[in-house]
């Protein structure tokens, strides 16, 4: 594995961009690189180095992968609107709206943390599918920003610098392997392994280095003899070691294997012009040293689907020793490497890049489908576990097309993988020209034929349990969901006809009148054929509908006043109120402000109807001094009188209810409310019983205290 080296200064991006970057799109990654530098001067990272050193070596990575001018600008970019408060739309006016959707994009995904739980996990994966979806360059560019952050986590707590290997391994570099960027994905893992299991990484590292010596010795005259028998017969070629990762050796000692029974520890990469030689150079290399059996891949002719294409095969060596030994063309090389990141095409004005994501990541598509609907996050979540992130097996239709799966696929996967139809109409399975049921579990290199009957009546509901990907379960989910769906329609609409005969109604009436519409709101379907669903399924009988179309029902807010609003006796007050130098008068209480003991009262002499009440400011009596007489309260009043509050709230939720709830533990009866509404605000006519004005204003105040109540006060009419 070679490592793309760390940088320190702007001149040392610049020359490498201008290598394969068009002279007018330079101008635009200086500009990127000038705004980064000014917006990020004076900070420090924890390891020291001034902050812009981070996005220059993002942006120096992705030139391992001659990324284009727009995915440099974004990577010298990409911290600016999460840690300087730079905001989108400038960057879209210094920028163009491509860099801004890429800024943003990593932008999320760098909002992410790592936690433990799984909802938090799943929150993860569900945003980098989905930012997959969106422009397959923001993964590439979160990639090389947490290489470059993977290379100094020794400047973090041990326990935070654990977390962030765990995620890279659990999350990131399965994404790299899928993307096909070999060289990134190895970085990552083994300096994941390295903080994630210190104690395991260095005890692998101890014994590389141990045997070091040997190995290169081994492998330097192994190519030397390679070699020769290559130029013997013309064939153009260049040879290298090739070192294991340290995380590939951990992976195969936790699968039970021993350090000595790792046979590419000594590896070489062949590299040759054309696809002819890859095979002519196979032939001669086998002509020279045994090849172990089991041990030769054919990757050029069933290329993997990450598009990776080599010959690998692995012959007894120098002294008998095991070589393992890669065969491959200088473009193939560059697909093994770079993968998806291979096809930069964007300054051609091409998506080449971002459809051979979509036509080769086979599995993304199946789990964007679940960010599509309303999936249980459990759901979502098994399906990136097993769909995505799990080891990977690649079998082969009998033409040869690679399909990939997850360990521990079967026929019923594979069939849905190709196409659904083909999973629908499919009656069996033959593997390697043998008949096998459907849940067989398939296994690397099978040859997979589906047998299937265009009259088939579909998939059976047995295969949900067989199959092992969300993604065929899903499929076999939805077939029957139509079907379902379909019976439940006509089964409803039958029931519902029924209903309107038996009960002597007309069902085209109730079609053509509003009370459809108040039906459909009633029982929240949104047309007439969810209705008949609805009634099909048994969610809703035909009965519920009869009963609410002829009964008028009370609303919540009139079930409540009919327990709680009373119906109050006339009150007689001639005894309660003191009126100067009158007996035997009729005394009346004004209608207008409805006075209650304790407010300031004074009479009216009215013509023919004795006296009103009034309190002392009423605006109907604060002009007319002629008839004016005092009058006040008698001492320990035990009824209660009748006056009128006006309550305003905000239109955002009807508080009727809460208004009457105040009641409860007081000596407060509601006798009636009246609700009025404008585009802004409810308003609440309440009308009460209460034996004074202390009480009054206890009551009024816990109504103030009911949220979006912005005024309550004493009515006057």
């Amino acid at each position: 594995m070679t490592k793309i080296r760390d940088i320190q200064t702007y001149d040392e991006l610049y020359d490498q961009v201008k290598t394969y970057i068009p002279e007018e799109e330079l101008k635009n990654i200086s500009r990127a690189y000038a705004f980064a530098y000014e917006h990020h001067f004076g900070v420090k990272r924890k390891s020291g180095e001034d902050y812009i050193v981070h996005p220059l070596n993002v942006a120096y990575i992705l030139t391992s992968i001659s990324a284009d001018s727009a995915t440099i600008e974004a990577a010298l970019l990409h911290d600016v609107i999460e840690d300087c408060g730079v905001t989108e739309e400038e960057i879209e006016e210094k920028f163009g709206h491509e860099v801004m959707l890429l800024v943003r994009g990593v932008t999320k995904i760098n909002r992410l943390t790592f936690k433990s739980d799984s909802e938090a996990t799943i929150v993860n994966h569900r945003k980098i599918i989905v930012g997959l979806s969106e422009d397959v360059r923001v993964i590439i560019i979160k990639l090389a920003d947490r290489l470059h952050n993977m290379r100094t986590l020794w400047a973090i707590p041990e326990d935070r610098a654990k977390a962030k290997a765990k995620e890279t391994l659990d999350i990131l570099t399965p994404i790299a392997h899928r993307l096909g960027m070999s060289e990134i994905k190895s970085e990552l893992e083994d300096l994941s392994l390295r903080y994630y299991k210190p104690n395991v990484y260095f005890d692998i590292v101890e014994k590389l280095n141990k045997t070091k010596v040997e190995r290169e010795s081994l492998v330097k005259e192994m190519m030397h003899e390679v070699s020769a028998i290559l130029n013997e017969h013309n064939i153009k070629h260049e040879i290298k070691g090739r070192a294991k990762s340290v995380y590939s050796i951990y992976n195969k000692l936790n699968k039970g294997k021993k350090f000595n029974e790792i046979y590419d520890l000594l590896a070489l990469r062949v590299f040759v012009d054309t696809k002819d030689d890859c095979y002519q150079a196979l032939g001669l290399i086998h002509s020279k040293y045994k090849p172990m059996p089991k041990r030769f891949k054919d990757y050029i002719a069933m290329p993997k689907a990450n598009m990776y294409q080599s010959l690998h095969t692995t012959v007894f060596g120098i002294n008998g020793n095991p070589f393992e030994i890669q065969i491959r063309t200088y473009e193939m090389d560059l697909v093994a490497e770079k993968g998806i990141a291979s096809h930069w095409s964007y300054k051609e004005g091409g998506k080449v890049m971002q459809n051979a994501m979509e036509q080769k990541l086979q599995f993304f598509r199946s789990i964007m489908e679940l960010t599509e609907e309303e999936n249980k996050s459990s759901e979502f979540m098994n399906a990136v576990m097993n769909d995505v992130l799990k080891d990977s097996i690649y079998v082969y239709t009998p033409k040869g097309d690679v399909i990939e799966l997850p360990l521990g696929a079967t026929p019923i996967d594979f069939a849905y993988r190709v196409h659904s139809k083909i999973g629908d109409t499919m009656v069996g399975a033959i593997v390697n020209d043998q008949i096998v049921p459907l849940d067989y579990k398939l296994k690397e290199n099978d040859i997979v034929k589906i047998n299937t009957n265009k009259n088939s009546k579909g998939p059976s509901k047995e295969w949900i349990k067989m199959a092992f990907t969300t993604h065929a379960k899903n499929k076999i989910k939805s077939f029957y969901s139509k079907i379902d769906k379909n019976e439940n329609l006509k089964n409803g609409e039958e029931a519902l006809a029924r209903e309107f005969r038996r009960k002597k109604l007309s069902l085209s009436t109730f079609l053509e009148s509003e009370d459809l519409e108040k039906v459909l709101n009633e029982y929240s379907t949104n047309t007439l054929d969810d209705l008949y669903i609805a009634i099909g399924a048994g969610q809703i009988t035909p009965t519920q509908i009869i009963n609410f179309l002829t009964v008028d029902k009370p609303t919540k807010e009139e079930i409540v006043l009919s327990r709680n609003v009373k119906n109050a006796k006339p009150t007689v007050i001639k005894n309660d109120i003191m009126v100067e130098g009158i007996d035997e008068i009729k005394v009346n209480i004004a209608g207008c402000c409805k006075p209650i003991p304790g407010d300031e009262i004074i009479g009216y002499i009215s013509k023919g109807y004795g006296i009103n009440i009034h309190r002392m400011h009423c605006p109907n009596v604060s002009d007319l001094e002629e008839r004016i007489i005092p009058a006040t309260w008698q001492e320990n009043i035990d009824r209660r009188y009748e006056t009128g509050i006006l309550v305003r709230a905000l239109r955002e939720k009807n508080i009727l209810v809460d208004i009457v709830s105040k009641t409860v533990g007081s000596n407060i009866v509601i006798q009636n409310i009246n609700t009025m509404e404008s585009n802004e605000e409810y308003l609440y006519d309440v009308t009460v019983l209460t034996h004074n004005l202390d009480e009054l204003k206890k009551f009024m105040n816990e109504i103030r205290k009911i949220p979006n109540v912005f005024d309550v006060e004493r009515n006057i009419k």
